[in-house]
């Protein structure tokens, strides 16, 4: 694949992404990664440090799958909505096939009153592969934060 292609192809995934969890379709998200798959929301300083811990961890589908029919079914929260704004990928080595990329993200949460706030703010490292079907999906998505501080919501996918 050409860089701009690659480019292209990456934007659209980060933009179908950060639709799907902003209009409330999370039983879509896990069908973003690959059956075998890393997720992860750690902190900046955390990922400096090599720390393996996440604040929120999964390894396969599966658990991304079971993490949506948790929050639809065991947690209970103020109705509110998600913004992403996601920046273009910045395209690192090609290893074993996977596409390796770094993407600035902002995310806003706005109230049911109309509040809103920075709920997230920092980069996603990813590494990318086609499936069998030739659409790409996160073989790893590693969510790096720039902030310590977490809302007790951060539940959802970032």
């Amino acid at each position: 694949m050409g860089d701009a292609e690659t480019l292209f192809r990456l934007s659209g995934l980060n933009a179908a992404y950060a639709a799907a969890i902003d209009a409330d379709r999370l039983e879509d998200w896990p069908s973003f990664f690959l059956e075998q798959c890393l997720y992860k929301v750690t902190t900046a300083e955390n990922f400096a440090r090599g720390y393996a811990a996440g604040i929120i961890f999964a390894d396969n589908r599966a658990m991304l799958a079971d993490r949506v029919v948790a929050l639809r079914g065991a947690n209970i929260y103020e109705r509110q909505r998600y913004r992403h704004v996601v920046g273009m990928p910045v395209l690192g080595p090609t290893e074993d096939g996977a596409i390796a990329a770094e993407t600035s993200f902002v995310i806003v949460r706005t109230m049911r009153d109309g509040q809103m706030d920075l709920f997230a703010a920092g980069v996603y490292r990813d590494r990318v592969r086609e499936d069998a079907d030739g659409v790409l999906r996160f073989a790893e998505r590693i969510v790096v934060c720039d902030s310590q501080r977490f809302d007790t919501l951060v539940a959802i996918p970032l």
